[in-house]
């Protein structure tokens, strides 16, 4: 039987303007010793904005989402609108800030966010495909906005799990390592650095959820 693919959507690279790192790489480990390949893409756009992380503060500069998340992908990235469910059998969405500024307007505008248009066709197509989408972190809200239903996580925060709840999804609280399976809809949410984590209390959460996309992939 062939290795399952996934799909790896990226949003560009750091915690505070594009995909979270740690969370990234950890994703990629979880999908690489669970027996699966990977394939990482990312939206040919502008960054929204760029922070310096030593600092926290805004940078005079501007980055592109598909050039910065090519340091992720060691340059083995393709752009979003070359993705093809088809030829995949999940998509993964990594957290960070990029997932809320980049592939969303999330940050700026809560439950009336709007979608970068290249994710929103990424994930309906997904789900036309009836492929498992996982998302960890605060990506989970992406996948509220663009189907306005599903039951998904992002560990225990109010105002975003409001947030969710107002953009048709159900929320569940969960903690460190936790994973919310909505098989049905054959979604897979984990918190991540929504809580207060360390980063092997992170690495237990992606390992528990790729393990259950691969369920999902091979029921």
């Amino acid at each position: 039987m062939p290795k399952p693919t996934f799909a790896v959507l990226l949003s560009g690279c750091g915690v505070f303007d594009g995909s979270e790192i740690q969370e990234a790489v950890l994703t990629l480990l979880a999908i690489d010793r669970a027996g699966g390949n990977y394939q990482c893409f990312a939206p040919n756009i502008a960054q929204r904005n760029v922070v310096n992380h030593m600092t926290g503060h805004p940078a005079q500069e501007t980055r592109n989402v598909l050039v910065e998340s090519a340091r992720i992908a060691r340059g083995a990235i393709r752009a979003l609108t070359t993705y093809d469910p088809i030829a995949f059998d999940a998509l993964i969405l990594p957290g960070g800030f990029g997932a809320a500024k980049n592939l969303s307007s999330f940050a700026l505008d809560g439950a009336n966010c709007s979608i970068d248009p290249e994710t929103e066709q990424a994930v309906k197509a997904t789900f036309a495909a009836k492929k498992p989408v996982g998302a960890w972190c605060i990506s989970p809200t992406i996948l509220a906005k663009v189907l306005g239903k599903g039951k998904l996580t992002i560990g225990d925060d109010p105002g975003t799990a409001e947030k969710i709840e107002e953009m048709g999804a159900t929320h569940v609280i969960t903690r460190h390592g936790a994973v919310v399976v909505d098989v049905q809809m054959r979604i897979v949410t984990t918190p991540c650095y929504m809580l207060e984590s360390r980063i092997g209390e992170v690495a237990d959460g992606i390992e528990a959820a790729i393990r259950e996309v691969f369920s999902l992939v091979r029921p």
